[in-house]
Formats: structure tokens, C-alpha cells, sequence
């Protein structure tokens, strides 16, 4: 038997300090030198060729390693730290959040649990959400990997609490009557999928109609309720939507808390978009109401430009939130003292493995302010009010929804009326903006209208940004009417 035992540290730690130095020297070029780049490109097949290789059964030197990365992996990027990155709904990151990613990996704690100072920081996280969101100091929280899993914590403690049984013990086939969710027509996807993997399927989830700002329409919330009481059916959760993925829009969050009391069902809001409003100096109160919630899903990684991922959900009733979660096996004795004392964080989701997240929020909120972070919030918003100006101005161009928040929806028209022909038309000055690497917006449709999408949640955007992104849209345009007259 050999007395050779291996590890994975360095065999040289001075020929890796330097190549880490390297590593961080070529990391603040890529973001400081950003502007120069295409926000995305397409990758060519050498590079799609490169992660076809198989797997190494060899070692390789880290500087080949990182080599590699360098030329495959960097250049061709989803884009989304780019100022012109506009697509979807992305954050847009931070140089101080990266190098809590990076430290949170070398302290390589597990946050499910443990008498750490990880496992502090992780509280005092979700302690300063609480604060900041307006909830009392005995309510609770946790981090979660985004808002889709946020929002599925936060309904799974609502069915628990509306069920009229102990649905550990019995599941929802021992429930004595069929529970409903509400949410507007505008909801976001991930509260259908969070419904049918807690077991109750997609009709348990009733969309409401909006109205003409694509808010939850109130009085069609209040026919749905008192329609399904009428028919057996027990209303259980309200879902507000504080900034719709497509729009932006806000829900009336004061009303719905009104309805919520007087019924007695959960108000949970999805602020995965808009909750940390409530930060904005000239906009905050768009998110009126919020602090009445039972439950709010946020995404940290959006509007406070944390690096992917981190997500956080709020719950106003600890015990049941708790209650919903708790499970230790034989092998996770609770103490009084060591490393098992205090709060054991897994008590609190699904995930009993947990990333170190908390720290990158908490390096970026020490490091900004809270109240810079909220400036910036309203400075996005007036951006987008800039380029609804500039698309209400040119008559080759369409508004498609209100700009309430930071997302533009519109479209060029210069004209043309038929709506397959608009849809090809724009698809394809989408497709063309994002393959020049100048900007990538995203599509949608709206009352049947397909239309551009650019939701402004990036720190690093600037107006002549916006204006040289709507010049190029006209180009390509016109472009595409005049290839279209060549060939008729």
C-alpha cells in the first residue's frame, strides 16, 4: 500500500497568486473595457466544437485552464453586464458582488445551517430585506436561487396555511375542499409550475382579466372570489404582482390587501420586479401596500444588481414558515452549543445544500448604500420615460403598452397595418439589432400585437445608449422595406 496521498491544492502557490493577480487584472478589463465589445455574438463552430471535446482524464496546467476561458467562454457571453443589454428582465451584476461570489467560494461554507458567521451574514441579509421592505423584526425570510423558487416557498406556506389540514401529514388528497390562487392574466409562469409541482395542477390558479394599465382588474377579482366560494371552492392566496414581466405593470396592492383581510386569504406579493421600489426617492410609492403582504418573492440579482444568483422571500408568520419546512434526520441533531446551535437556515426552503450567496448582496449593500441603490432605481425609470419620448415622437414607430415602470414595449411601423407582416417585420430587426452586437432588446405580444422589449434595469445604461439603439432600429427598418421592394 502506497503512502502517497494526494490533494487538490496547488503543488506551486506562488505560480498560482499569480496567475489569481492575472485572473483579476483581466476580469477589471472586461468590465471597464466592456463598451468596445459586442453586447453578443454568435458563437462560431470552432468554439461549439471546443465544448464538444470529451471529458479530461488527464490533469492540464491551470494557466492552459484558464487560456481556454479566456478564448471560449468570455467573448461570447449572454451580454446582460453590457449597458445595452435590455432583453427579458436581467441584472446587470457588479464588480464588488463578483468578488463576494469569489470570497463566499473560499470560505465554502454550506448555508443550510450552522453556528458560522456565514450563516450571520445570511440572516442579517434577509434582517435588512425585512427592514427594508417594512415587516416587523419577528417575521421571517430566507435566500433562495431566484424568484421562481422564492415564489414557490412562499405558496407552498400559503396552501399549508389555508388547507384546513395538516397537509405534511396527509398530503392535499386529505385537503376537505379544492383551494384557489389568484393572479392577474399578466402573472408570471413560474406560479403555474410552482402550483402543479406542489400538487394541485394549473387550475388551481385562476387568472383575472386587467385592464388597459395590465393591472389585476379589482371588481373581476372580487366576482372570481365570490364565485368560487358560492361553488365550494376556498379562496386561499391573492397573488399581487408588483411589476409584470411583460409591462411592468403594478397591481394595486392596497386594494388587494383590503380584499385579502376581509376575506381571510393570504396576500402574497411577487416583487420579483418591483418590490425593492420601495428603495426609489421619486418612485416608491408605486409599491403602496407591499408592506402589508404575508409573503413577498424578490429578486436581488435584478434591480439590485447582485450577480446571478440570488433570490429572497419574505414571510410574515415565522412559526408557519417554520412549520412548513422543518425536518432534521438523525444525522442533524440541533445543540445547544458547537456548530450546530442557533438557526439552522434549511428550516426555511426546500434545499438542504445552500451557496453562500448572502455575502455578494452584503459587500454590494456595504459598499453603495441603500439609498444610492435606490437612485439608481429611479434613474433606469426616467430612462425609459426618455425613450417612450423619443418612439411617441416618430411616426415610423409605435407605443404598444404605458410605460408605468422601466420596460418600452413598441414597434416600427412606418405605416404598415397587417399584423403578420409587422410580426415578421420586427422579429427580424430584433434578430439583426442582436447579431450586430449593438443591443439586445426582447419580443413579446401584447393584445395580440408583437412588439419590441426593452426592460431598463442595467446601472451602467446611459441615454445616448437608448438614442443610438433607436436609431438603428429605424435603420434596419427601412433596410428591410427597401429589401422587401427589391424582391416584389
Amino acid at each position: 500500500m502506497s503512502d502517497f496521498e494526494e490533494t487538490l491544492d496547488p503543488d506551486d502557490w506562488t505560480s498560482s497568486r499569480n496567475l489569481g493577480h492575472q485572473m483579476i487584472d483581466d476580469a477589471i478589463a472586461h468590465l471597464s473595457e466592456m463598451r468596445e465589445r459586442p453586447v453578443w455574438q454568435e458563437m462560431p463552430d470552432t468554439v461549439r466544437s471546443f465544448f464538444k471535446s470529451p471529458a479530461p482524464m488527464a490533469p492540464q496546467p491551470l494557466d492552459a485552464v484558464y487560456a481556454d476561458l479566456r478564448e471560449n467562454l468570455l467573448p461570447y457571453s449572454m451580454g446582460n453586464i453590457h449597458p445595452r443589454f435590455w432583453g427579458w428582465y436581467m441584472g446587470s451584476s457588479n464588480f464588488t458582488g463578483a468578488l463576494g461570489d469569489f470570497l463566499a467560494a473560499i470560505d465554502g461554507s454550506n448555508l443550510g445551517g450552522g453556528n458560522t458567521a456565514a450563516a450571520m451574514i445570511d440572516i442579517q441579509v434577509v434582517n435588512w430585506f425585512k427592514e427594508l421592505m417594512g415587516f416587523p423584526e419577528d417575521a421571517s425570510g430566507t435566500l433562495t436561487s431566484g424568484g421562481s423558487m422564492a415564489n414557490m416557498v412562499a405558496l407552498n406556506v400559503a396552501r399549508n396555511a389555508l388547507a384546513g389540514v395538516d397537509v405534511r401529514a396527509e398530503g392535499i388528497l386529505g385537503m376537505p375542499q379544492p383551494i384557489r390562487f389568484y393572479a392577474s392574466d399578466q402573472v408570471h409562469s413560474c406560479h403555474q409550475k410552482a402550483l402543479e409541482t406542489l400538487g394541485h395542477g394549473a387550475s388551481a390558479l385562476t387568472e383575472i382579466e386587467s385592464d388597459d394599465h395590465n393591472r389585476i382588474s379589482i371588481p373581476a377579482l372580487q366576482d372570481a372570489i365570490a364565485k368560487d366560494r358560492a361553488n365550494g371552492i376556498k379562496p386561499a392566496c391573492i397573488i399581487g404582482t408588483a411589476g409584470t414581466t411583460n409591462t411592468g405593470a403594478l397591481d394595486d396592492l392596497v386594494s388587494i390587501a383590503e380584499i385579502c383581510r376581509r376575506e381571510g386569504i393570504w396576500f402574497h406579493v411577487d416583487g420579483c420586479i418591483g418590490a425593492f421600489l420601495r428603495l426609489a426617492p421619486r418612485h416608491k410609492h408605486l409599491v403602496d401596500g407591499i408592506d402589508q403582504a404575508d409573503s413577498i418573492a424578490m429578486d436581488p440579482h435584478k434591480w439590485l444588481h447582485t450577480p446571478f444568483e440570488a433570490g429572497c422571500v419574505l414571510i410574515r408568520d415565522a412559526q408557519r414558515h417554520f412549520g412548513t419546512f422543518e425536518m432534521h434526520g438523525h444525522y442533524l441533531q440541533m445543540q445547544e452549543r458547537g456548530l450546530m446551535a442557533g438557526t439552522f437556515l434549511a428550516d426555511y426552503g426546500f434545499e438542504l445544500s445552500r451557496g453562500f450567496k448572502a455575502l455578494k448582496i452584503w459587500m454590494s449593500l456595504k459598499e453603495n448604500g441603500v439609498e444610492k441603490l435606490g437612485r439608481l432605481i429611479d434613474q433606469n425609470i426616467e430612462q425609459a420615460r426618455y425613450l417612450q419620448q423619443l418612439i411617441a415622437a416618430n411616426p415610423k414607430l409605435e407605443l404598444v403598452a404605458p410605460v408605468d415602470l422601466n420596460i418600452v414595449c413598441f414597434r416600427y411601423t412606418n405605416g404598415v397595418t397587417d399584423e403578420d407582416r409587422l410580426k415578421e417585420l420586427n422579429t427580424e430587426i430584433m434578430l439583426r439589432v442582436q447579431e450586430s452586437g449593438l443591443a439586445v432588446p426582447s419580443d413579446t405580444t401584447l393584445d395580440g400585437k408583437h412588439c419590441l422589449r426593452v426592460a431598463i434595469n442595467n446601472h451602467r445604461t446611459r441615454r445616448q445608449d437608448l438614442g443610438l439603439f433607436l436609431d438603428t432600429v429605424l435603420h434596419i427598418g427601412a433596410e428591410l422595406e427597401g429589401e422587401r421592394r427589391a424582391n416584389a
